[in-house]
């Protein structure tokens, strides 16, 4: 058991990739004292740290002992055991003999902080051939690695976290993850983590018995029994009350439930995914989502992109569900004109919306020709609106990232894709414009011309 130096730890690192998986092993990581950012990664053998050369992870800080403590793993979690230590081990500043810790636990031996972490690979999935995945299109890199990764991922038991813009498609996802698995026969059950309401949220999720307050006239199953067998997909897991997540985060462990009322644990055999619109990093680094939950929720994480950063699927998908909408026998063609007034637009609600023009554009054709206009005046925001329904991060970052498509747009159609011309008039760096444009998939052929 060696020192990992290249051990990607999620809790130090901001920019995570868009896919990404828990190795299966833990890291310990020193947070402060003279030892800092010293690492030890774990298995399935005990740990021991102190200040002994024999130790795993060997500790300068003159306060520990010399076989100070002992770690030993025991299934997702580790119990630490004090080896009676002179200056003690410590949680949340209160002193232990032996305790149980998991993902996201911190302790101290002497003045040294430790914490534990799962370790973190980056996945990058070669772009699957196919454009599809079940139900889900795309034919751009982004769409197609996420094909390939969701393909070998499906397969498997281990537990998904879907971060993505609403509107990206994140049920479905899930609902194709489920459908390419070895449940695929069994139930899948959608639970919306911010639809329910308070009081309500543990009968919902883990079922009640008659009595057990006012108004449960009989006993409930709730969404973790009845997905028994299958898949159940939690949306908007961002959602749920960080006083209600110790519940959540037990039946993770336990993979069994306790209803509302009950004394008793009921097996269930579940798979987990779920989905989220928020940052969820910045939740747990604001204390108001549960770390250890964060990393049981993540064994896989997917990040999904929004539309306007696949340019390329939007052709795709527009013939697509014109096929869908289409009257039986009839004809709807996308001028060119069409197309690329489609791929301007910013999408603020990704995919749905999309789907919604095209519904109506198709429905209000004439003479075999979208009707984009009446499509777009239902109820598209104007290219530039403000979204006051979304958090100010997250709408100030779609205003930007549209004023940064259109400018970038009109600037490489005005110079004939040339990025040195362009470059010069927008008064910016030659490499920071070539990110841009590959970026927003404007035209990565001839992103790189000169004059």
């Amino acid at each position: 058991m060696a020192r990992n130096d290249k051990t990607q730890v999620t809790a130090l690192i901001d920019d995570l990739p868009a896919f990404s998986r828990q190795r299966g092993g833990g890291v310990f990581v020193v947070l402060k004292g003279p030892d800092r950012g010293e690492t030890v990664s774990v298995t399935d053998q005990p740990v021991f740290f102190g200040s002994a050369p024999a130790c795993e992870l060997v500790l300068t800080d003159k306060t520990v002992s010399r076989r100070h403590l002992l770690a030993v793993p025991d299934g997702a979690t580790m119990i630490l055991k004090d080896q009676g230590s002179t200056n003690g081990s410590f949680v949340q500043g209160s002193r232990f003999k032996e305790i149980t810790i998991g993902y996201g636990a911190e302790f101290k031996v002497g003045r040294t902080l430790i914490k534990y972490l799962p370790e973190e690979e980056v996945v990058e999935p070669s772009p699957s051939e196919e454009t599809s995945f079940g139900q889900l299109i795309g034919s751009s890199t982004k769409m197609r690695q996420l094909f390939n990764l969701l393909k070998d991922v499906a397969v498997t038991d281990a537990t998904v976290l879907i971060e993505g813009e609403t509107g990206t498609g994140k049920e479905l996802i899930a609902e194709e993850v489920h459908n390419h698995s070895k449940r695929r026969d069994g139930p899948f059950i959608v639970f919306d983590c911010g639809s329910v309401p308070r009081e309500l949220i543990e009968s919902a999720l883990f079922g009640h018995v008659k009595g057990s307050f006012t108004g449960a006239v009989g006993d409930r199953r709730g969404a973790f029994a009845e997905a028994d067998g299958g898949t159940i997909f939690l949306d908007e897991i961002g959602e749920m009350l960080l006083d209600l997540q110790p519940s959540l985060l037990r039946v993770l462990d336990k993979r069994a439930v306790r209803r509302v009322g009950s004394n008793t644990y009921d097996a269930v055999d579940v798979r987990v995914v779920a989905a989220t619109n928020r940052d969820i990093r910045q939740e747990v680094a604001a204390k108001k989502f549960r770390e250890d939950l964060y990393y049981r929720l993540a064994v896989i994480r997917v990040s999904v992109p929004p539309l306007r950063e696949r340019g390329a699927d939007i052709p795709t998908l527009v013939e697509h569900f014109m096929r869908s909408f289409m009257p039986e026998g009839a004809t709807v063609q996308a001028p060119a004109e069409d197309m690329a007034r489609l791929q301007r637009h910013s999408w603020p609600g990704n995919v749905r919306e999309l789907r919604n023009v095209m519904e109506r554009a198709v429905l209000l054709s004439q003479g075999g020709s979208l009707n984009l206009d009446d499509a777009f005046s239902e109820d598209v925001a104007p290219s530039l609106g403000i979204r006051t329904d979304l958090p100010f991060k997250e709408a100030k970052g779609q205003l930007v990232e549209h004023f940064e498509r259109e400018y970038i747009v009109d600037l490489m159609r005005r110079h004939k894709m040339n990025l040195s011309a362009a470059a010069r008039e927008a008064q910016i760096d030659r490499k920071h414009l070539r990110e841009l444009i590959r970026k927003y998939d404007l035209d990565p052929r001839r992103g790189d011309d000169d004059e």
